[in-house]
């Protein structure tokens, strides 16, 4: 039987951007305590990432408050 698919993936995503963005600002810091300019394309990837993690988190956060003010509210 195929698995379903989450129908959450943006926080799983959102975390796996933070990841690879903390791992490139290791990198990076690797690169120029070595002495190597490859730790700009670093920083670059580092930029990207951190912008993709935003982009995940404010996305699953306007969902979850459509998903709110979609739902009828009993008084």
């Amino acid at each position: 039987m195929p698995s379903v698919p989450s129908s959450r993936p943006a926080p799983r995503l959102a975390l796996f951007a933070v990841a690879v963005c903390v791992l490139a600002v290791v990198a990076a810091v690797v690169s120029f305590v070595q002495g190597s300019w490859l730790g700009v394309v670093w920083i670059l990837m580092a930029g990207i990432s951190s912008n993709m993690a935003w982009f995940y988190v404010r996305r699953t956060k306007l969902e979850r408050e459509a998903a709110q003010a979609e739902a009828p509210t009993t008084a």
